[in-house]
């Protein structure tokens, strides 16, 4: 289990009134101003230092379950969802941006809050430090509202909304892209960052950093969870971490993260393929996670196999 940096319980109401997010863009502004910020139940604030991998292997029988699609929040105990984040917490959530991170800040409009309270208490508002992970996990933030990101040229999105396109925009568009959530729902984010996108082959050390990384942020989950909500299953949701902006391998990322989840006892893992492109790649990652680690109780061994495939570094999506 890694071990907890940091633990801050934080009241919404007082949270935005007293550290409002700093939103730039008038999108951002507009999108807030819908969700409005009567937030109720506290939500509570966890950091965690870098885990050490076990050595052997001792795998828990995750269910995996491949979705088409993006992320679905329903709001349930134990249910984590992923937040693809930057080395500095929620650093771009008032920016012109509307990548995942972002869009997760805008649908949760006090995770701007909570990055400003971070800061003005002088508090590491960071998912890596030194050049290793402390993965922030958050429990209890509401969501709010859901923006529409896909194309759809009737609602005038001929590009959707995701990433740059976003800025981009009418004002009248954002705002009807935007459904209000009455009532909102509950959700509790894993934040951690993929390593910046590199060129050619992975190496081992970027191999093993990544499997860190995810690790880490689960074995934290799981244990907040179980601390409180003993008896329930675990479920991390998830998809391509990575895999847009930094150019990450969707195959590498879905295999490093199934076996992260087993490592940490996670009981079922959601994974969010997109589309028919990303569901094949999900399978050919799925199928590699079973693979490496077929005849061997010895995590080395796991990651020396994992480097023969031979993973490359693809380019970015541009957001």
């Amino acid at each position: 289990m890694p071990e907890c940096l940091l633990r801050r319980t934080y009241q919404p109401e007082a949270l935005l009134a007293q550290h409002p997010p700093k939103l730039k863009h008038p999108h951002k502004r507009l999108v807030f101003e819908l969700a409005g910020a009567q937030h109720g139940s506290p939500i509570e604030v966890t950091r965690w230092a870098t885990a050490a991998l076990p050595e052997r292997l001792e795998l828990a029988p995750t269910e995996i379950v491949p979705s088409a699609g993006h992320y679905q929040y329903d709001g349930r105990h134990a249910e984590w969802h992923v937040n693809f984040s930057d080395p500095q917490l929620f650093v771009a959530y008032g920016s012109p941006l509307l990548a995942q991170d972002e869009l997760q800040a805008a649908e949760h409009p006090v995770l701007g809050s909570l990055r400003e309270a971070l800061l003005a208490e002088k508090l590491p508002a960071l998912t890596e430090e030194a050049g290793r992970a402390t993965p922030v996990l958050v429990v209890g933030a509401e969501r709010r509202c859901e923006i529409q990101t896909a194309p759809d040229l009737d609602a005038g999105r001929l590009y959707g909304l995701y990433g740059n396109q976003f800025a981009r925009a009418d004002a009248e568009v954002v705002r009807r892209a935007t459904r209000i959530l009455a009532p909102p729902t509950l959700s509790n984010l894993i934040c951690i960052a993929a390593p910046v996108g590199g060129q050619g082959p992975y190496w081992r050390k970027d191999l093993e950093r990544i499997l860190v990384t995810a690790y880490t942020g689960f074995a934290a989950a799981a244990a907040e969870s179980r601390r409180t909500w003993p008896g329930i299953p675990v479920e991390v949701r998830t998809g391509f971490w990575g895999c847009g902006a930094f150019g990450g391998s969707r195959r590498a990322m879905t295999l490093l993260q199934l076996l992260a989840a087993r490592l940490a006892g996670i009981e079922r893992v959601r994974f969010y393929a997109f589309d028919r492109t990303g569901e094949a790649a999900f399978e050919d990652g799925a199928a590699s996670a079973r693979a490496v680690v077929e005849g061997t109780d010895q995590l080395a061994e796991v990651l020396d196999r994992i480097e023969d495939l031979d993973y490359e570094w693809g380019v970015s999506d541009g957001n």
